[in-house]
């Protein structure tokens, strides 16, 4: 079955931390470039962060320096470390494969008030 299913948002104050995470079905994670994406209310679902299978790193400009994309290969998770967050980063979070992205989970909602 293809799921992936995404945890650890919330609600946190300016210049707090959270650290997300998302558990994915092998058929998604094994052998795919996986990412983490946001989607703010009234805007378009945006690319935030992606890591490959050889652990090569992307980010967004906005998120440079503040996040960390990481993945456990044995145990089909990826990870995205937030720190420093600004209310600008407030959204709902997901992850999927990058090239060709799956049925997408629920998501995750960060919220960080100012």
């Amino acid at each position: 079955q293809v799921q992936l299913v995404e945890s650890g948002g919330g609600l946190v104050q300016a210049g707090g931390s959270l650290r997300l995470s998302c558990a994915a079905s092998g058929s998604i994670f094994n052998g795919y470039t996986m990412g983490w994406y946001r989607q703010a209310p009234g805007k378009q679902r945006e690319l935030v962060a992606t890591v490959t299978t050889g652990f090569y790193k992307y980010y967004v400009e906005s998120v440079k320096g503040r996040f960390t994309i990481s993945r456990d290969n044995a145990k089909n998770t990826v990870f995205l470390q937030m720190n420093s967050l600004k209310p600008e980063d407030t959204a709902v979070y997901y992850c999927n494969q990058v090239r060709n992205p799956v049925s997408w989970g629920q998501g995750t909602q960060v919220t960080v008030s100012s």
